[in-house]
């Protein structure tokens, strides 16, 4: 374990024990972590929001169950995960399989993403954030994870409650995607 992993884990702990300064200290290094994950893998502030609120909300429960097994920041990507899927079962998709391609093929490609239009630096990370959108959520909530958190493999996996190999083929395959759409 790192520093700063010994850290979050140190003030989880003291947390625990009632120091509420060890928890603004946690919540204020985590803060941006957790939400810029939430917003950009669920894309809808209203519902980020909500998760973000009540993701800190099950950490400040498990206090007193919290033990540092893992890096603090997994644990809390862990449980944003895991509201996250339980967001997303309660809602119901608008449009699925064929439905949903055609109505994707329907859509017109703005003239700043026409192939022959040079793309300027912004214009190129704006395309690779909407092709991330695009992807499935576990390839999507995967992709994050590794590009934006730089977690492993097996911190991925630890995250999403899936195996390691399965992560690995979630990777490969978004990157795939990815690569297909912005070499169009």
């Amino acid at each position: 374990m790192d520093a700063t992993v010994d850290e979050d884990a140190t003030l989880m702990l003291a947390y625990a024990q009632g120091d509420l300064s060890a928890f603004e200290a946690l919540y204020a290094r985590h803060r941006g972590t957790l939400y810029r994950f939430l917003l950009r893998t669920c894309r809808d502030q209203a519902v980020a929001e909500e998760l973000f609120q009540d993701t800190w909300s099950r950490v400040i429960a498990a206090r007193g169950r919290y033990q540092p097994q893992a890096k603090f920041t997994t644990w809390l990507l862990q449980i944003a995960h895991n509201l996250l899927i339980d967001s997303h079962r309660r809602k119901r998709p608008m449009l699925e399989g064929d439905a949903a391609e055609l109505a994707l093929a329907q859509v017109e490609i703005p003239q700043q993403e026409q192939p022959e239009h040079a793309l300027s630096e912004f214009e190129q990370r704006r395309r690779l954030q909407r092709a991330i959108e695009q992807l499935p959520d576990e390839q999507r909530t995967a992709v994050l994870l590794r590009l934006e958190q730089d977690l492993s493999l097996e911190e991925i996996a630890e995250v999403t409650g899936a195996g390691r190999e399965t992560v690995k083929s979630r990777l490969r395959y978004a990157m795939n995607k990815l690569r297909d759409q912005l070499a169009e």
